[in-house]
């Protein structure tokens, strides 16, 4: 049974928890501690429990029991992380939602930071930095943050449509609920769930404001997270970007967009066939292929930009549907990585590599 609070808060929290013994009460605490004083009642945080096979169930039902502002579902089963958001987003009743995941969690000052700026600019939609944390306690900035820079007032994606490209997560962004309903937007099953709910957000968005400071911590390297987890299933992001072209084709048939969000899908799907940590190498081919697939099929009319220097390069091998030139030059491409680290080249390797780099430019194949 999930109480319903007694006044509708400002924000609702969700935290959908799954495998996350280690980390959960971090996670909860850096929520819960945060909300200022007086404050209480403008916060509600949502903790739902996706069947998850260890500790987790037993410590959200001991950490809800007589603290004020924090409910807990429980799924009778699992159904994943973007199910078991919208569980959260059904029962959440705050003028404002925002999905936290629960082995990550927030630097101290972010929920009074938060609930200032969504009450001075009203928005649809609050954009927030965050920092990658690595297990050794490293902090890193995301590649993407410096688009978050300068951006005071409340904004439109045609007026900063850099915003786009910001790294495209559920949890780097606030969201008004009544427009999340105008959009009829929600999560759909498998994994890269946040694909189809992230972008149609920036692009249907009104008023956009930007929250230029630290309100996240994203743990990298945790045994288990989707992003360190060979498996078949990183085929479903093909799935979710078909989901979110076919929403922008209907809802915002706009060609300038359509090539920005083309270009972004090659991108990503680059980034997931060169990774050792998502695709097993027996898959690798089949991945590069239906990513030629979808680069035949979505191409837009007009073209669209393509990225300078190799990832432009490897975006045009995946045009071609070459995978013979595009593994070639994925070998060669990280030899000259490991000599650049190990110092002067021995045997012209880092030349090796660079020849094979521009034999592939020039529309040949790589040996």
């Amino acid at each position: 049974m999930v109480i319903e609070p007694t006044h509708a808060p400002l924000l609702s929290i969700v935290v959908p928890v799954y495998g996350v013994e280690a980390y959960l009460y971090q996670c909860l605490e850096s929520i819960r501690a945060d909300v200022p004083v007086g404050e209480s009642d403008a916060v509600e945080l949502i903790a739902v429990d996706d069947a998850s096979p260890d500790g987790c169930g037993d410590m959200l039902r001991s950490y809800a029991a007589g603290r004020d502002g924090v409910r807990v579902v429980h799924l009778g089963s699992n159904v994943g992380l973007g199910l078991a958001r919208n569980a959260g987003l059904d029962v959440a009743t705050g003028r404002y939602v925002w999905f936290v995941d629960s082995d990550d969690w927030l630097p101290p000052g972010t929920i009074p930071a938060v609930l200032d700026r969504l009450r001075q600019h009203q928005p649809d939609v609050l954009m927030l930095d965050h920092l990658r944390v690595h297990e050794d306690g490293r902090r890193e900035v995301d590649a993407s943050s410096h688009l978050l820079r300068g951006i005071l007032a409340v904004t439109r994606l045609d007026d900063q449509p850099q915003l786009l490209r910001v790294q495209h997560t559920a949890w780097n962004k606030v969201v008004r609920r009544d427009f999340l309903d105008q959009l009829e937007l929600r999560f759909f099953p498998g994994w890269y769930e946040d694909i189809p709910f992230s972008h149609p957000l920036l692009i249907g968005a009104e008023k956009i404001s930007v929250l230029d400071r630290i309100c996240y911590l994203y743990r990298q390297g945790r045994q288990g997270a989707i992003t360190s987890t060979r498996s078949g299933r990183h085929f479903d992001a093909f799935d979710q970007y078909e989901r979110l072209l076919d929403w922008v084709a209907r809802k915002h048939p706009d060609e300038r967009l359509q090539a920005e969000l083309f270009q972004l899908m090659i991108s990503h799907y680059l980034v997931v066939v060169g990774n050792d940590d998502r695709l097993h190498p027996h898959l690798r081919r089949d991945f590069f292929h239906r990513a030629a697939e979808h680069y035949r099929r979505f191409l837009p009319t007009g073209g669209y930009p393509l990225p300078s220097g190799v990832t432009g390069l490897k975006h045009r091998l995946v045009g071609r549907g070459d995978w013979l030139a595009y593994s070639a030059l994925r070998q060669a491409h990280r030899v000259a990585g490991r000599l650049r680290r190990s110092g002067p080249a021995v045997g012209g390797g880092a030349a090796s590599a660079t020849t094979a780099r521009r034999d592939v430019l020039a529309g040949g194949r790589l040996p």
